[in-house]
């Protein structure tokens, strides 16, 4: 196992080299980066990061526009500013190397855990996620045990009682949950029960109240939990259904061979043959899919659900960082992600064995 182990930790290494580079390569041919919001702020056609170019080292850049003489710049929108200015900037942001020693450096900082500064928001990146991943924490671990915990006892439930009453209108819930998108389930949530047309039980805004540090810990507790309780509902709505249904597929396709046939012809109560026999082969699927739905919850399937009930968290973080070309903050979520999926589609592998000791990956390639 521990060979296996060292194999897979191995693997990561071209993974994430790969990824990088990819994501890499379509980021310089991604039009509107940095120096080209910029220029385009220094030339008065956009707005928004202007506080973070003035007041970086090297004086106000707004106050050195002048118009360009001569030269061309490969900047559209350049028009206007001097060639001195334009390098500034590329310096600044870090553009003035060359793109495969930009991407070397930023490998040699990654291998360190150093992934920089924002570009718009002046703060280090590492210290950028640390303050979203509360929030990211909160969704994605709540969501992924509500769901597994009740998606699959409803699951085995259903295979029990295939082609019954309760079946079909189990089946029927979970599918109209799956169809309906959670933002949608979201704003529903919000006008019944936040203040929209009818009650105002839950708040709409926040992971906590404000003084909830002042407050006991059982009611700090019973605060947090208050804040979660419609953002968890508008995402784990449509996450039943997946699981519920794998759940049940693999539970009846086990029920149906032979081992379990011989298990109740030697007597055995149902309650034994179901969890004694059937459930660790079942649940060998549920295993397999865990790692992807664990981090589609844990960072990608809130963004919409963060901005409704205004939680700053990693989904909205990354949406952000994206459309506002800030490539220190887009590849350090894209490092950490990667990295954390390889991470835990290893965990998965080893709870194989534990689910099933009768799976050895040592006498397997990798």
């Amino acid at each position: 196992m521990a060979a296996y182990i060292l194999r897979r930790l191995a693997l990561m290494i071209p993974t994430i080299f790969g990824i990088m580079v990819i994501s890499f390569i379509v980021v310089q041919f991604a039009p509107g980066g940095p120096v080209e919001q910029a220029i385009a702020q220094m030339s008065g056609t956009a707005v928004g990061v202007s506080e973070r170019i003035t007041g970086s080292e090297g004086g106000d850049f707004a106050g050195q526009a002048q118009p360009a003489q001569g030269e061309r710049s490969a900047y559209r929108g350049s028009r206007g500013l001097s060639p001195e200015l334009i390098a500034r900037i590329e310096a600044q942001f870090g553009f003035d190397k060359p793109p495969l020693e930009r991407f070397v450096t930023m490998l040699g900082n990654y291998l360190r855990f150093d992934f920089g500064r924002s570009y718009y928001r002046d703060i280090s990146v590492i210290d950028l996620i640390a303050e979203k991943m509360p929030v990211s924490i909160s969704l994605g671990l709540w969501m992924t045990l509500i769901g597994y915990g009740i998606s699959i006892p409803l699951g085995i439930r259903k295979a029990v009682r295939d082609g019954s009453r309760f079946d079909v209108w189990t089946s029927t819930i979970v599918v109209v949950g799956y169809a309906v998108p959670g933002f949608l389930v979201a704003i529903l949530l919000i006008v019944l029960f936040a203040g929209g047309s009818f009650w105002s039980i839950f708040p709409l805004r926040g992971l906590t109240s404000s003084g909830w540090e002042t407050m006991p810990w059982y009611r700090q507790i019973l605060d947090y939990f208050w804040h979660l309780t419609l953002p968890i509902i508008s995402m784990a709505i449509g996450a039943f259904a997946t699981v519920t249904l794998l759940t049940k597929n693999s539970f009846l396709d086990e029920i149906g061979k032979q081992y379990v046939v011989t298990a109740r012809a030697k007597g055995l109560t149902e309650r034994r043959v179901l969890y004694g026999h059937v459930f660790r082969n079942a649940m060998l699927l549920i295993i397999a899919s865990f790692p992807a739905a664990f981090v589609s919850a844990f960072f990608t399937g809130s963004v919409l659900i963060e901005t409704i009930f205004s939680l700053d968290g990693l989904g909205l973080l990354g949406f952000q960082a994206i459309t506002n070309r800030d490539y220190p903050v887009v590849f350090a979520t894209l490092y950490i992600f990667s990295l954390l999926g390889l991470i835990i589609g290893l965990i998965s592998d080893l709870a194989y064995m534990w689910i099933d000791p009768r799976i050895d990956f040592e006498s397997r390639d990798v």
